[in-house]
């Protein structure tokens, strides 16, 4: 047992935010733990070559949580960070979903969160630690395309606002960051294969966030883990019960028109 090794969890850790920040945490001298319910061999090889370990993990799985954390408290004696980015996005009027639809977006991007939080924080507490949940946009401005999804989001915002306050007196800080369209995640690009037009409907991703649209690109995953890696680390120590838009200034509100090409 190393007791001076800082320890991470990642959950979705296999591809996309989750990937790029068990990267990033590597690179800073974290042991990293993802779990995740699939992974390719190029990520394979990726994480033996930054020693991060991998373990399956179906988040809305008690048992797969218990032993994810296990896992990773067992290496340490303690856990010092649990990025909670497993998710599954649901794109459907509320008269269409079914309950085991329902049942599906909210135990993964909610409920998981409880588990993970619930078996994590006592290896934290007396000595302080970070938990950085991934929640969305969706989850500060409700959109009328996918409300189950804005549903779980603004839930896991409130989950961790709640938490800031119940556990600032064991040192543990909580925040969460809500990005807008991440490109490279398999959310997105399951979204835009599924579309008629996937060309069209790509630039409509971009074009939804002022910034992203002023860039033409969008969010990168580099830079969602940039930001939960801030929030983890020694400079962010005052931090707590914040939600941080990496969205483009897409929740801001409507945006101002594109100039006409002179």
């Amino acid at each position: 047992m190393d007791n001076n090794l800082k320890s991470a969890i990642v959950t979705g850790g296999a591809s996309g935010i989750g990937k790029a920040t068990a990267m990033m945490l590597a690179e800073r001298g974290y042991h990293v733990w993802a779990g995740d319910i699939q992974i390719t061999d190029a990520t394979q090889s990726d994480f033996a070559e930054r020693d991060i370990q991998f373990r399956h993990c179906d988040v809305r799985n008690e048992q797969h949580v218990i032993g994810l954390i296990s896992s990773a408290a067992t290496a340490t004696g303690r856990i010092d960070l649990l990025v909670n980015n497993a998710g599954v996005g649901m794109v459907k009027a509320i008269t269409d979903v079914a309950s085991d639809e329902w049942d599906l977006c909210l135990d993964t991007n909610l409920k998981a969160a409880f588990l993970t939080c619930k078996y994590t924080i006592p290896y934290m507490a007396p000595d302080g630690g970070s938990i950085v949940n991934i929640a969305s946009n969706a989850g500060l401005l409700p959109r009328a395309h996918d409300p189950v999804y804005s549903i779980s989001k603004a839930a896991l915002i409130a989950l961790t606002k709640s938490l800031a306050l119940c556990h600032s007196v064991d040192k543990i800080r909580v925040n969460c960051v809500c990005p807008g369209p991440v490109g490279d995640t398999g959310m997105i690009n399951a979204d835009i294969a599924a579309a008629t037009d996937p060309a069209a409907f790509r630039e409509s991703l971009i074009n939804a966030s002022p910034l992203a649209r002023a860039s033409q690109r969008m969010i990168s995953p580099r830079e969602v883990a940039t930001t939960v890696v801030y929030l983890a680390s020694e400079d962010s120590q005052m931090i707590t019960g914040t939600a941080v838009a990496i969205d483009g200034g897409k929740s801001l509100g409507v945006p101002p028109d594109v100039p006409a090409e002179q």
